[in-house]
Parts: C-alpha cells; structure tokens; sequence
C-alpha cells in the first residue's frame, strides 16, 4: 500500500464517525486559500497535528505544507513559516508574554509531561533547595516544572537550582543519583519507567489538578486567523478530527508518525504516549481555565509579566472552537 493510501485509511477509518457532519460542508464557505502550512517538530503527543494531513485535504486545502523544526514546533510559528503549530501551554503564556502574534485556538489534551525523583524525594515540596535536570530555562519543561513548585508554594527562582541538560544525560544523572529530579517528555517518561529509574512524583495525565488541565495547544498565526476564517476553522476541524485518530485507532497513528518520519522514537514509545493521553477528551475541558491556572502560577512568581487575564484576552480565539464542539459529537 502507498504512504499516501495508508495515511488516508489510518485517518478516515478513526475519524469516519464524524465524517459525514464535518467535511467539507457548503455552509462553512469555501477556504479562502487552498494552502495550510504546518509546524513540525519530533514531539510525539502532537500526533493528531501530524495524522490529519489527508483530512485537511478533505476539507479544501489542496497543499499541505510542513515546516520542519529541529527541536520546537513554536520556532516556525514565530518566523512566519508555518500558519498552525503545537506547544505546550507553559510556552504558549511565555509567547503571548513576549508580544508574539499568536493565538490559542483550542486544547489537544492533557498529560505528557512527568516529574521523576530520586528516592529521597517523596513530593514536590521536598525539592527545596534541590537540583532539578530541564533540557533548558524557559522552556515548556521548565516552565511547566515551575508551575508545579509554584503550587505547593515554592519560589522557583529561589528554591530551585536548575540544572540544563539534554534528555539523554538528564536520565543518565537521575539514575546516578547526581540530580534530583528531572521533568520528563515523551518518549522519555516512557524510557524511565521500562528502566525503573527514579521514583514517579507527578504525571500530568492522572494526577490532579494537572490532569484536569490542558498541557498542549493549538495555536494559529494571529494574521492567518483573521484573514482566513473559514480556513481556520476548516484546518482546526481537520486536526480536531486528528484527536479522533489518536484517540480511537492508537496503534495505527503511532506507525504512521514512525513510519513517516515524525519521530525518531521506537514505535513501541510512541504507541504507549498516544494510548496513555486522552486525546478524547478535548471538549470537556476548558481551555481558558487551563491558560488562566498556568498564567496565575508563573505571574505570581514573577516569571511571565503580563496578567493571566491579558493574555487570554490578548492571544485566544475560541469562536472556531466553540462552533466545532457542537458540530463533532463523535
């Protein structure tokens, strides 16, 4: 079977519930251009962006580009070179604090991120005054790590010494008991578990109250959705449709991002991250309620300037999404 023939029935098979309501409807309007660019970067839990390429196609656009980033899918939204991109929320609010013209459209899920400890540490609060492996300061890890010192009422510019360094050496030092902690990224929780490196202390996917939040967005150029409405609202459908995929047929999503390119990670990595997140589930949470929890973290410890409030009213547009949950009742 051609690469194209079995992207096309990995995606309409999962998504076939909704196909009939959602496809290319005469109502929406015509896309207003028939070119959708997408970013891309290795993150697994962004699959339902990287499985939709041919339900895009289905809904007009005939040109489907990928702009292709080494490390952080957000870097092409930035440049201009993509129109739709990924990322995690902590980068989203740290964007939109920094003046970018991008806006939240809609959650993808919840999950991903996980906090593993020696077995010295038993909670988060006893990471004071700990060394803490991020891949890098202010980014979605980091951010997000600083979210959940926050909470429990630790400053993380004080209380915290961070330590940057790759994902690989970071889980080699967790295992050598040279650092306390490390917040992992799929398919590194993954890795830590089928090891049993390091003592589990947070998973965003169960453990509340992070797993009531999302922790990925959508985000669209902010020129791109007001230009093109009915473009956007098509695009979100199709990659909406995307969550559909990963969420009902796991297994076939993950061969199509490890056989076509998107991830470097063994299939087996990749199958476990799109089972465990619940991609399905992007209706009922709240998306703003998740940028506002986040926001009030990281502006409280002074980390992001902007208020909770401005950026949500700066840097959303849930009007698309709201239409779309009524439409997608899969």
């Amino acid at each position: 079977m051609r690469r194209r023939d079995f992207v096309r029935g990995v995606s309409l098979a999962a998504a076939g519930p909704w196909l009939g309501a959602g496809t290319a409807r005469a109502a929406d309007g015509a896309p207003e251009i028939t070119t959708v660019r997408l970013a891309k970067s290795p993150a697994i839990c962004f699959a339902p962006v990287y499985v939709a390429e041919d339900l895009l196609r289905a809904e007009g656009f005939a040109n489907v580009r990928w702009a292709k980033a080494p490390v952080n899918a957000y870097d092409k939204l930035v440049s201009g070179e993509a129109d739709f991109g990924a990322t995690d929320v902590g980068t989203f609010i740290r964007l939109a604090d920094g003046g970018h013209p991008l806006v939240a459209l809609t959650g993808l899920h919840v999950g991903c991120y996980e906090l593993f400890g020696t077995e010295r540490i038993r909670t988060v609060r006893d990471l004071k005054g700990k060394t803490v492996a991020v891949t890098g300061l202010q980014t979605g890890r980091h951010l997000f790590a600083s979210a959940m010192v926050a909470y429990v009422g630790l400053d993380p510019r004080k209380d915290i010494r961070w330590i940057e360094k790759p994902g690989r050496e970071s889980i080699q030092l967790l295992g050598d008991g040279k650092v306390d902690a490390f917040i992992g990224f799929p398919p590194e929780p993954q890795e830590l578990r089928a090891r049993k490196i390091g003592r589990l202390l947070v998973s965003t996917t169960y453990d509340r109250p992070w797993s009531q939040y999302f922790c990925c967005f959508l985000l669209g150029r902010r020129e791109f959705v007001e230009r093109y409405p009915n473009a956007t609202r098509r695009a979100m459908r199709g990659i909406l449709k995307g969550n559909a995929v990963c969420a009902l047929e796991p297994e076939r999503a993950a061969r199509n991002l490890v056989d076509r390119g998107f991830t470097s990670a063994t299939y087996e990595y990749v199958e476990q991250t799109i089972r465990e997140l619940p991609y399905g589930t992007w209706r009922e949470q709240d998306p703003e309620d998740s940028i506002r929890f986040h926001a009030v973290r990281l502006h409280e410890v002074g980390m992001v300037k902007s208020s909770p409030q401005k950026i949500i009213g700066q840097n959303t547009d849930w009007r698309f999404l709201k239409d779309l949950k009524k439409e997608l009742k899969g």
